[in-house]
């Protein structure tokens, strides 16, 4: 039988995107992930003042956004130390940096499972039911990014985070809207996504327990089971996490053994056929984002689904899930614990640093983001973005298959393959930034 190439565009993610697929015997056996728009914000960058990030990378993304704006005051609060002019946040300013990125993670997620899994999921088995999944997606995210706007002054695109800290300086008043909007959010959790309370749910720690599940994550997670899905998908089961989170430290997971991990051993390389460039670490292939942060922080319920179904389409969707439980009891936390008497920004008046070079790390929706900006005479002379979809869609390298391809490779359908696909929360935006 002769091999069969087939192309198919990709939609329904964050932009598109095709996948030229080989079939042999009846199974794929390789994929092409191609992306071909490019915008060029790292050369758009190039000559500005080192400042002007923090107004133009969150412009890279519509969606995580916030991420990229506190990367990048995180690569000039890191080249201002190096440089020797002292940067430590107030715990106030560290909170509430915390409280945003949680709410737009939230969002992230939120939006992932109701306006692509759920909807793609039914469409795939021909379970179609009659929720209207885009409403609940667009009531939830509304609510969770007025919490985050409280602080943040707008979202999309706020550029709040400085040097520093914060420019806000929160009353009471925006702390306790912002506390009903996050119950409101955690309502909705507990009566739509689940059908049990948040407590309950952040209690399971077995697969034996998964049966408590209710609402649409029980629909999900029973339409997975019932058609014979929950081990497809399953890739190298190596896992990588950058940025230090109250998801997870920093560090990389190959089965059960961890270790630590430097950000000066990630490189990038170019592919064909594509502007999206590939990322490795120590020239070996990893898997960044939710899965990998809850494989590297060894959280219970993760750990469980893995030994069971590795690292398969099942426990990576359970473990983006699992973080909006994690990220709504978190963010509650900080705010109960808010220090409004503290500093808003701790950076004294007049200070410029002229030239640098400095990295920022953060954990956004998708994985582990990385920028690093080189700055001479108060200009950018260089600034690199690496994004987590860099990590999960490469090509591969000579000796495998990419994170994402090695997931679809001997499945027997573009369907599925395509399914599997969209697991990973595919940001074709940020990809070719």
């Amino acid at each position: 039988m002769k091999k069969i190439q087939i192309r198919q565009l990709i939609e329904k993610i964050e932009g598109e995107a095709e996948l030229d697929f080989v079939f042999n015997k009846g199974k794929i056996e390789d994929v092409k992930i191609n992306f071909g728009f490019y915008r060029g914000i790292e050369e758009i960058l190039k000559g500005k003042d080192a400042r002007d990030a923090l107004v133009i990378t969150p412009r890279v993304c519509g969606i995580c956004n916030h991420a990229h704006l506190l990367t990048a005051v995180r690569a000039i609060e890191d080249g201002y130390r190096k440089a020797g002019v002292p940067v430590e946040l107030s715990s106030k300013a560290s909170d509430i940096r915390e409280f945003t990125l949680a709410c737009e993670l939230i969002q992230n997620h939120v939006k992932w499972l109701y306006f692509t899994i759920l909807p793609q999921l039914e469409l795939y088995v021909n379970q179609k039911s009659e929720e209207n999944y885009a409403i609940k997606a667009t009531y939830l995210s509304s609510v969770i990014t007025k919490a985050l706007a409280i602080f943040a002054g707008q979202w999309p695109h706020s550029s709040y985070a400085v040097p520093g800290g914060v420019t806000c300086d929160p009353t009471h008043l925006d702390v306790m809207q912002a506390t009903s909007l996050l119950d409101e959010s955690i309502t909705f959790f507990e009566q739509v996504m689940t059908g049990i309370s948040l407590d309950r749910y952040l209690a399971i720690d077995s697969v034996s327990n998964l049966d408590q599940i209710e609402g649409d994550f029980g629909r999900l997670l029973y339409l997975l089971g019932s058609n014979d899905m929950a081990e497809i998908g399953q890739s190298h089961d190596r896992f990588i996490v950058f940025g230090d989170s109250p998801l997870s430290k920093a560090g990389k997971s190959i089965v059960t053994n961890f270790a630590k991990v430097d950000v000066r051993y990630v490189k990038e390389s170019i592919q064909k056929g594509t502007v999206a460039k590939a990322v490795t670490y120590k020239e070996r292939l990893y898997e960044v984002g939710p899965l990998a942060r809850g494989m590297v922080a060894k959280t219970p319920i993760v750990k469980s689904l893995h030994k069971r179904y590795k690292d398969s389409v099942l426990t990576r969707i359970f473990a983006r899930v699992h973080e909006v439980a994690q990220l709504l009891d978190y963010s509650k936390t900080l705010l109960q614990n808010l220090q409004l008497d503290e500093l808003s920004c701790s950076l004294v008046k007049g200070i410029q640093v002229d030239t640098f070079e400095g990295t920022g790390v953060v954990e956004a929706a998708r994985g582990s983001l990385i920028h690093t900006t080189t700055v001479k005479e108060g200009l950018i002379s260089n600034y690199e973005i690496i994004t987590p979809t860099q990590w999960n869609l490469s090509h591969g390298t000579k000796e495998e298959s990419g994170i994402a391809i090695e997931a679809m490779i001997d499945t027997s359908s573009i369907d599925e393959a395509t399914f599997i696909f969209r697991a990973f929360d595919v940001c074709s935006v940020c990809t070719t930034q």
